[in-house]
């Protein structure tokens, strides 16, 4: 009989949004007269901006004429797009990043769990607790992370680094010694972020250990304060330490379009062998690109045009996120985030789990959410909404909230 990947059997119950889908369908179902609001999944919900659909528009029209067709993307993705981010998103910002080390995706999540294929099956990972839920599963599936204590809900051979409100829900540099350290700001679930200077630690320490940081930036583009860095890049000796995951869904709304890179730079090296080689052979091998109209599709994200678009969208979500912190606030919560994300993190009332809180808040306000214990053990307690509804749904689901 055929053997299967054994470590895929480690990983305790299903993904935890296909958890969420499963639980507000059964109340769905049974409820079919009550009217649900989500602020659990982190989806969009505006429309792509005029820019981006007259990009894609043009490009369909390209694809039907003889001299406009394209077939199979170039690996590493199109040029024009790989050259518009490298100018727009770092070397403005003064960050020495080349057009032909970025690496165009169909997604930061994609990206973020594949990365851990160019590093050897022993390698020791660290990661903030809470945790988007990617980078630990796709370790598991890898057979990186040793076995699971239901206990604690802790993998043995990963190194969590506890961001708690004494933290202000950022990591502290862990005790162990890591060969990958995942870090996400704007953070997901959180909300938080660390300044430029705090960022810098990082990148030290990194260097000092000889340990790689994955970094997701998926949530940049909500960024409102000054001291708080856009690229990891901006930070000295990032080049020769840091992987950078872009995407496209959060700042453009291509959730369901599909865009995203990695930025590998060519001084990460181990031994001879540096990692952009690695991941140019892996992206070469296991994929073929995202389609030309998509990429078209993100060039437009840099127009003039584009840019004012999306950033009056990405206000729109940021004013969401303002009512959700301060309707939360008059309701007597504790929350933070919310600032330069546009996720809201919040303390359940005493005595109750993340669960608890999710079923409670299902069943009473009708109002979807997502437990904080979901992303973590520190995440117990917590609970997070997201930003990315419509405004006329997010100010019903704060009164109804406030109602309860």
């Amino acid at each position: 009989m055929f053997k299967i990947n054994e470590d895929y059997l480690k990983l305790p119950g299903s993904y935890l949004f296909s958890t969420i889908g499963k639980k507000v369908n059964a109340f769905q179902d049974a409820n079919p007269d009550k009217s649900l609001i989500r602020l659990g999944i982190g989806d969009v919900t505006q429309p792509l901006v005029p820019a981006i659909i007259d990009a894609l528009h043009d490009a369909v029209s390209e694809m039907g004429r003889p001299d406009g067709f394209h077939g199979y993307a170039p690996d590493l993705g199109y040029e024009f797009l790989r050259s518009a981010m490298a100018q727009n998103d770092y070397q403005v910002r003064g960050c020495d990043i080349k057009a032909d080390e970025i690496f165009i995706s169909d997604g930061a999540k994609c990206d973020s769990g594949n990365i851990q294929e160019i590093f050897a099956k022993d390698s020791k990972i660290a990661v903030c607790d809470p945790v988007y839920p990617v980078y630990v599963d796709t370790n598991v599936m890898a057979g990186r992370t040793g076995t699971y204590d239901p206990a604690t809900e802790k993998w043995s051979d990963v190194i969590y680094m506890p961001c708690t409100k004494e933290t202000n829900f950022a990591p502290e540099l862990p005790k162990e010694t890591p060969d990958v350290i995942y870090l996400c700001f704007p953070n997901n679930p959180t909300g938080s972020t660390i300044s430029k200077a705090e960022l810098q630690t990082w990148v030290d320490y990194a260097n000092k250990v000889g340990a790689v940081i994955i970094y997701d930036a998926a949530y940049e583009a909500y960024i409102t304060e000054e001291d708080v860095p856009h690229t990891i890049y901006e930070c000295e000796g990032a080049r020769t330490c840091a992987i950078e995951l872009r995407s496209f869904s959060k700042n453009a709304g291509f959730t369901g379009v599909r865009l995203g890179a990695a930025v590998v730079p060519k001084d990460i090296k181990s031994g001879d062998t540096t990692l952009h080689q690695l991941w140019a052979r892996r992206h070469g091998t296991k994929y073929n690109g995202a389609p030309y109209i998509v990429q078209r599709a993100g060039e437009a994200v840099y127009s003039p045009d584009g840019k004012a678009q999306i950033k009056e969208q990405v206000g729109y979500y940021m004013n969401n996120a303002k009512v959700i912190y301060n309707g939360l606030k008059e309701a007597g919560y504790n929350v933070s985030g919310g600032v330069n994300a546009p996720y809201i993190w919040l303390e359940t009332p005493t005595g109750m789990s993340s669960w608890e809180f999710f079923d409670y808040l299902l069943e009473k306000a009708n109002v979807v959410g997502t437990p904080g214990s979901g992303f973590g053990p520190s995440g117990e307690g917590y609970f997070r909404l997201t930003a990315f509804g419509t405004y006329e749904n997010t100010v019903a689901a704060i009164n109804r909230i406030k109602n309860i």
